[in-house]
């Protein structure tokens, strides 16, 4: 599905984005109904604060509208409302990557390899995708134009707070990585299909002590998301009939925010405009075969420049060896046990580099190997044996000795000839 209707979120489920939001252990014993625009969103608010996205998902939307994307989550055809996450595509495979068996060594490992050390490059590439991330969002047609400044004003105070992290830290990663694993295999949704099979509600649930865990390990780099949604500030703005617009201003890793959203009154009861019209898509969305197309490839393609650029001199080095062991051989480059072929012809003898001969190719390779042992050992019996390119010089020798140096040193007399004008005085 496009990722408009991924990765758009209302406002404070964007909040809830970056912190992976789920669900807590126990939901609200009593819904309450917010009968002001305003109480729509601290209503919200409240449920991400506690991790709680499964109540969450029944205050977002009417509840004929989640029932319908409760039929959708467990036909394989939506998560909603992860979906309101920027990588929503990726987060099945997240949890079961961290599942995987061994994947505490494997991820410390690749950590090591690609980003250990590297804070200047991790804050480098935490600019440039911000860049390219809110640039995205402030020209994409499928955003409501609340939606796209308040995603704007978001990404640029989590990149700047990105640019600013310890994300090179080897220790704070040794740290954050077990914690991460053992919550996502507490979750029992690593896999293949597990979140279809466990249903909207009882997945939300799952992924309450995982989205705990995950706060405190941004927690750990500096990025409080607790905080931020405690001081989350909404007041109505404006309101006319069942539509309203809401201000909202919080605090993202010391950054000020500032925006607006949208709500409308269905039943008595104060909605989320723009969750609404995202949670409509996703009911109505057809099985996904793959994801394709979706910002998260762009950003993983963005990744993987800045990790090439990383080490130039890495890179420039792989050709330099491949170019030493290339030009040895002239026969077949591709071939890896040709290099050592040229090399052993002139050692042994000449005999052998007759073998060669079985291809076009092979015989001029022999040839320059065959005069460079000329000079060194018997010179006579290699004109002897070379056949075809010796056979006309040896013609005129066999006629005629003399003639041949004549004209060797009528060049040189001729060329002396020039040479004598300076005589004659």
């Amino acid at each position: 599905m496009p990722l408009v209707r991924r990765a758009s979120a209302a406002v404070l489920t964007i909040a809830a984005v970056l912190a992976a939001a789920g669900c807590g252990p126990e939901p609200a014993p009593a819904d309450a109904v917010p009968t002001l625009p305003a109480q729509a969103v601290t209503q919200l608010v409240s449920d991400l604060r506690r991790n709680d996205l499964a109540a969450y998902a029944r205050h977002a939307v009417p509840p004929e509208l989640h029932q319908r994307l409760e039929t959708a989550w467990g036909e394989g055809r939506t998560v909603w409302p992860l979906t309101e996450l920027p990588l929503d595509d990726r987060f099945p495979s997240f949890i079961a990557a961290l599942a995987e068996q061994d994947a505490e060594r494997k991820l410390v490992a690749t950590y090591r390899r690609q980003f250990a050390g590297a804070g200047s490059e991790l804050q480098s590439a935490a600019k440039t995708l911000g860049l390219f991330a809110s640039q995205y969002v402030r020209s994409e047609p499928g955003y409501s134009d609340t939606e796209r400044d308040h995603h704007a004003q978001l990404i640029e105070a989590v990149s700047g707070w990105a640019q600013t992290a310890p994300l090179g830290d080897s220790q704070r990663a040794r740290e954050a990585i077990p914690q991460l694993v053992s919550a996502a295999r507490a979750t029992g949704l690593a896999a293949p299909g597990a979140f279809a099979k466990a249903g909207m509600d009882r997945s939300l649930r799952r992924l309450g002590p995982f989205v705990e865990r995950l706060k405190q390990v941004l927690g750990e780099y500096g990025l409080n998301l607790d905080a931020a949604l405690d001081s989350v500030d909404a007041t109505l703005d404006v309101q006319t009939g069942d539509t309203a617009k809401v201000r909202i201003r919080y605090q993202v890793g010391g950054q000020p925010v500032d925006a607006y959203v949208l709500v409308e009154r269905i039943d008595g009861r104060w909605y989320l405009s723009d969750v609404l019209r995202h949670a409509r898509a996703e009911a109505e969305a057809p099985v996904q075969a793959a994801p394709s197309g979706t910002m998260a490839q762009r950003l993983a393609a963005l990744a993987k420049v800045q990790a090439q650029a990383r080490a130039p001199a890495a890179v420039a080095a792989r050709p330099a060896a491949g170019a030493a062991t290339a030009p040895v051989n002239p026969v077949n480059p591709a071939d890896p046990a040709d290099p050592v072929a040229p090399d052993a012809r002139p050692g042994p003898g000449t005999a052998k580099p007759a073998p060669p001969a079985a291809s076009g190719d092979a015989q001029p390779a022999a040839r320059p190997a065959v005069a460079e042992s000329k000079p060194s050992g018997m010179p006579e019996t290699k004109p002897a044996s070379a056949g075809k390119p010796l056979a006309p010089e040896a013609k005129p020798a066999g006629k005629n000795v003399p003639p041949e140096p004549k004209p060797a040193a009528k060049p040189a007399a001729r060329a002396g000839a020039a040479a004598e004008p300076p005589k004659p005085r």
